[in-house]
């Protein structure tokens, strides 16, 4: 029988629950740019393998964004009412809403399996739209009838079976993915990786009380547009320099694609093609597993919310999952909205409900007004993906920490199959994208290649020396955890020597044959060579920024939002 869950008792601290906190801004950030992200993961793969391009791009901007507005909008809103809610009737004012956003997942395997293979088969953007819109109502029908019966299937998995999967997906899917995209542009993203460091580990408080989201955007922001103006002045800039710039990127070329996008009900249209079952039925045996894991990985997070001290009904949580994911399809968007994965991330942000509704309306504006294009090249992804990585970090932490000490093992062993998942997934998508070619042919042409979303070069540059890497990030961190500055900052400059010397990061590529690029070799000039000199100087940034923290006055660390490992056990009853 699965052990019953009781949580700690709380005293309550106030019946006033704020609309809007300073750390909600942190938690916006984190959110926004999740969400942020799929939506230009949609903007270019849904032009590279549906054909939206040119004129037939108006299924992005007329239908398919602002479709997803409106699943965003309501779900953001209900998940923050519902934390009012939940704050009122335990008089508390501690309460973080569910977060909310498309599912990834389902967004990729709808592209590649529904609306890909349409497109390729007709050569008709229009009949690829189509068959994505089937194909995420048939998953917000499915999440909907979920709702009914997936309490049971929560009350009777053991938490450790919930938990280690979440975990598995922060480690694959969400905090490796991002920390390629840091390891990848280091100038621009090491700097606010280590002010999120010092924000969310050290309570470190910034001037002026600017919550440390902001002030790390802002700052990976401006070193990127800097960066940019410094390369041309170099005759042949080098590659560690230029790919930390804003190359390609035009601002101006965005503006064509403003505008007022309402959304539009197409609902009739929904039903004719319904109607033609036989252009549909055969894709049910992708939409029906996608719809039932949907329904799992929704009862996972709420799960992951409880274990956070925030219990949310189950059947009223998952009911709007899939009513908004139903919505979306009725506005003309393809993709499946869900709860998303990190609740104990913007908990301990300290956001509440108001991140939640702000998410909804700046995401709903960039969707109706085209401006998701303009704000994507104006502030490099980059300087915000560090938060991100930090909510991976906390589910990881939480898996452990919120099960008892006996069910360690289960969890670790739950890792396995996500991190195996994640590691298909880069597998498929190298080889799609090699085509024939070698590793070294694929990064000669394009150093920023990626594999499924994942950067290849910054992949091979984690993996070496990792041992180290390893071994001085999690140094790192546990002396920011204690704020023990000094000692962070020597670690951190360890990392940079390790780094210039190249016994980590830097690599050199002959066909698909990696080896070390050590700083006296003198490489063949027929190879693909990566110093790590971004990297190092990115290290060298954090050593400063960590000595810099000694005049910061320490916050008071917020309270304890996990349960230790032992308290969780004294709270499981039989």
């Amino acid at each position: 029988m699965r052990k019953k869950f009781r949580p700690v008792e709380k005293t309550p601290m106030s019946t006033a629950y704020p609309m809007f906190v300073k750390r909600d801004i942190d938690g916006f950030f984190g959110l926004f740019v999740d969400n942020l992200v799929q939506l230009l993961l949609i903007m270019v793969l849904c032009a590279s393998l549906c054909g939206m391009t040119g004129d037939d791009a108006s299924y992005l901007y007329r239908y398919i964004f602002p479709g997803a507005a409106v699943s965003i909008l309501i779900g953001n809103l209900f998940y923050a009412w519902q934390a009012h809610r939940l704050a009122a009737k335990e008089g508390r004012d501690d309460v973080t809403a569910l977060p909310y956003g498309i599912n990834t997942p389902s967004m990729l395997v709808y592209l590649f399996f529904v609306m890909g293979p349409v497109y390729l088969q007709t050569q008709s953007a229009a009949a690829a739209w189509k068959m994505g819109v089937i194909a995420c109502l048939g998953s917000g029908v499915i999440e909907l009838c979920g709702a009914f019966f997936a309490e049971r299937i929560r009350r009777y998995t053991p938490r450790a079976a919930l938990l280690s999967t979440l975990a598995g997906i922060a480690i694959g899917f969400i905090a490796m993915s991002f920390t390629l995209q840091i390891f990848h542009k280091p100038l621009i993203a090491m700097l606010p990786l280590g002010l999120i460091l010092l924000a969310l580990f050290s309570q470190a408080r910034f001037p002026l009380g600017m919550p440390g989201g902001l002030v790390a955007v802002a700052c990976g922001t401006a070193v990127a547009w800097l960066l940019t103006m410094v390369a041309p002045l170099f005759s042949t800039p080098p590659l560690w320099l230029t790919i930390n710039t804003m190359q390609g990127v035009n601002p101006g070329e965005q503006l064509g694609h403003l505008g007022v996008y309402l959304p539009r009900f197409i609902g009739g249209q929904v039903l004719l093609l319904l109607q033609d079952w036989t252009a549909w039925v055969g894709y049910l045996s992708v939409i029906i597993p996608m719809g039932l894991f949907n329904i799992i990985g929704s009862l996972q997070n709420i799960e992951s919310a409880e274990a956070g001290g925030d219990r949310f009904a189950t059947a009223p949580s998952l009911a709007v999952n899939g009513i908004g994911t139903i919505c979306a399809a009725l506005f003309g968007s393809c993709f499946p909205t869900t709860i998303y994965i990190g609740h104990p991330g913007w908990k301990a942000l300290g956001a509440r409900a108001g991140y939640s509704t702000l998410n909804g309306a700046v995401v709903t504006l960039l969707c109706c007004t085209g401006l998701i294009g303009l704000v994507s090249s104006l502030i490099p992804v980059e300087a915000a993906v560090p938060i991100v990585l930090w909510i991976g970090i906390i589910i990881t932490a939480q898996a452990f920490q919120a099960t008892p000490d006996n069910h360690a093992p289960a969890v670790a062993i739950g890792l396995f199959p996500a991190i195996a998942a994640w590691g298909a997934t880069l597998l498929a998508g190298a080889f799609f994208v090699a085509d024939g070619n070698t590793l070294q042919q694929v990064l000669t042409e394009n150093p920023g290649s990626e594999a499924n979303g994942f950067l290849i070069g910054a992949l091979i540059s984690l993996e070496r020396g990792y041992i180290f890497t390893c071994m001085i990030l999690s140094a790192l961190t546990a002396c920011l955890i204690d704020c023990k500055f000094r000692a962070a900052s020597v670690w951190a400059f360890l990392a940079a020597l390790g780094t210039f010397t190249g016994l980590m990061h830097a690599f050199q590529l002959r066909g698909n044959v990696v080896d070390y690029y050590l700083l006296f070799d003198n490489p063949a000039p027929d190879v693909f060579r990566y110093s790590g000199i971004g990297i190092g100087i990115g290290y060298l940034g954090i050593a400063v920024i960590c000595l810099l923290a000694q005049y910061l006055k320490p916050g008071h660390a917020h309270e304890a939002v996990v349960p230790s490992r032992q308290e969780s056990a004294d709270t499981l009853v039989l």
